[in-house]
């Protein structure tokens, strides 16, 4: 195994992460600007009301994009076993 083998490999594990976090991510981030815009409007400044929304949100996030974030992971393997059979 070369070093150009090693860099391809260690892009698409890199690429392959990020397209599995980043809606997840985005979901994060968008709940909680939400939450926290609510919060500055309200003045209401309680603990539980930016945690539980977003944990739920992301939650139904991962359970949503599980089957894409299968697939995803499951390419990468197959890729990976390929190249390991292969030499």
């Amino acid at each position: 195994m070369n070093e150009a083998e090693i860099f391809e490999i260690s892009r698409d594990a890199i690429f392959t992460l990020l397209k599995v976090v980043t809606p997840v991510i985005g979901v994060a981030l968008a709940v909680g600007l939400i939450i926290g815009i609510f919060q500055a409007l309200t003045q209401i400044q309680e603990m539980t009301l930016a945690f539980v929304p977003k944990i739920i949100c992301v939650f139904l996030t991962l359970v949503l994009l599980f089957p894409f974030m299968f697939n995803q992971m499951q390419t990468l393997s197959d890729s990976l076993f390929a190249k390991i059979a292969g030499g």
